[in-house]
């Protein structure tokens, strides 16, 4: 287990392992997937193996005696976990503040197939994916010291992934992370200086836009107007909403949708670029400060200069405007090939 250490002054948190040692992999670099299926003693048991058997979902685990078979889709605790319910209870003071970096880290794996991409995985799977998500994020929140969870993606070498089979992370925290602290602050405070939710906002902006990448029923998928990273795009839902756990049937099936339309409409327009992908989501626990809970997506195409690491001001290359037509051009053709549109 690691520590979570404060820095000096600012209200910035680090994970740092408390052996010396490096933290890697203990199989070989030629060594089967640990993600694929019948390479499931390789992982911690699998606290979700969801089967799909006669038109039905089944959520099953794995036993002692039975590890499950013919999964689509399948979660279970990292071998390298950021954070870990192992707590030694080692606290340091200030200035030197650090504290256990306590916390669940599941993995969940997105397809038994190792080279699908998460830009190429069915709509039908993704909807399994997300089934899965809310499952988890609703089990996470009834367990102590759970005050945050999070899901996020990292997909290829530079976007920090360590295995190429199609993934997910779902880590919690006993605090909210800063950057959500920083966005529900900004929400709150917006909230009671107009009267009305500052997501609601943005979504009647760019509705129609120029900044607009794709919209369903349900959900609205753009550039923002600041963004940090070239093609960097957001999708929100509609209707004002704060908890994903609360998302409705038709909801989640039209989230599968717009998420495989859009991962894939920018695979393609940036030559499978790696890419981080977020949840944020609001903190669900005797919070006030909600935030409209999104997807944010950010495609990982440069390296950052030190304005940008040292000074936080950030340099985009690409006008968000032009990134909107790029992707809009690809994601709209990619959706009208999953709902059969020629």
């Amino acid at each position: 287990m690691g520590d979570l250490r404060k820095d000096y002054v600012l209200d910035k948190f680090v994970i740092v392992p408390r052996s010396t040692e490096n933290r890697e992999w203990n199989i070989k670099l030629d060594a089967s997937c640990p993600y694929c299926p019948g390479n499931e003693s390789m992982t911690e048991p699998a606290s979700i193996a969801l089967v799909a058997k006669d038109g039905m979902l089944q959520r099953l685990s794995d036993t002692e005696e039975n590890i499950v078979c013919d999964w689509c889709v399948r979660v279970f605790q990292s071998d390298l976990p950021a954070v870990s319910t192992n707590s030694s209870h080692i606290y340091s003071d200030k200035p030197l503040y650090s504290e256990p970096a306590y916390g669940y880290h599941h993995i969940l794996v997105a397809s038994p197939d190792h080279d699908k991409k998460l830009s190429e995985i069915s709509v039908d799977q993704w909807a399994n994916v997300l089934l899965v998500i809310q499952d988890r994020v609703r089990w996470l929140y009834t367990q102590k010291s759970v005050t945050y969870v999070s899901v996020y993606v990292d997909s290829g070498d530079k976007a920090g992934a360590s295995i190429a089979h199609p993934h997910l992370n779902i880590v919690t925290f006993s605090a909210i992370p800063p950057q959500i602290e920083i966005e529900a602050e900004a929400s709150h405070r917006y909230m009671n200086e107009n009267g009305s939710c500052p997501a609601c906002s943005i979504i009647s902006i760019e509705s129609g836009g120029p900044r607009q990448i794709l919209g369903t029923d349900n959900y609205l998928s753009f550039s923002p107007w600041a963004p940090t990273y070239p093609y960097e795009f957001w999708i929100y839902p509609k209707r004002h909403t704060t908890a994903f756990s609360k998302i409705t049937q038709k909801e989640m099936t039209d989230l599968a949708l717009i998420l495989r339309a859009t991962l894939g409409g920018m695979s393609k327009a940036l030559k499978e670029a790696p890419f981080n992908l977020v949840f944020h989501f609001a903190p669900e626990k005797k919070n006030s400060r909600q935030i409209h809970w999104h997807i944010e997506i950010y495609p990982q195409l440069h390296s950052w200069s030190g304005l940008e690491r040292g000074f936080g001001v950030y340099v985009n290359n690409v006008r968000p405007e032009k990134a909107a037509e790029v992707l809009g051009s690809a994601c709209r053709r990619e959706l009208a090939g999953l709902v059969g549109i020629t």
